[in-house]
């Protein structure tokens, strides 16, 4: 069994980094995200899919030409390709899992579209 702390996981922005290739070679990677209010992740892809679940806050999500605002408990699921994005749209801490379906992180940030400035996603 392979254990690690969150507290032990580079602190990337507002996310720890588990990275399923550097913690016992499993397949996937997680983002543990906690963002303040405005803060997210900018308009970009990924080749493989993503699972983000919304745990405590609240945020505004783009998915292609799709904007929506979510709450604990929703589960997000991104396929591979599609441009995304988030920003956290409350008061408080946005708390969120994403699971990305890769050993390790492969993100392309994207330039902004009319949708992404729509939803206020960070450049």
């Amino acid at each position: 069994m392979h254990i690690v702390r969150k507290q032990d996981l580079p602190l990337i922005g507002s996310s720890y980094n588990f990275v399923g290739a550097d913690n016992a070679d499993v397949a996937v990677s997680i983002f543990l995200v906690e963002a303040r209010p405005g803060r997210g992740a900018p308009l970009h892809i990924h080749d493989y899919d993503e699972i983000a679940i919304v745990q405590e806050g609240s945020s505004c999500f783009v998915a292609g030409d799709e904007i929506r605002d979510t709450h604990p408990g929703d589960i997000l699921v991104i396929k591979a390709g599609t441009p995304h994005g988030f920003v956290n749209n409350g008061e408080g801490i946005l708390k969120q899992t994403d699971i990305h379906l890769s050993p390790r992180f492969k993100q392309t940030n994207l330039a902004s579209t009319q949708t992404s400035r729509a939803a206020g996603l960070p450049e």
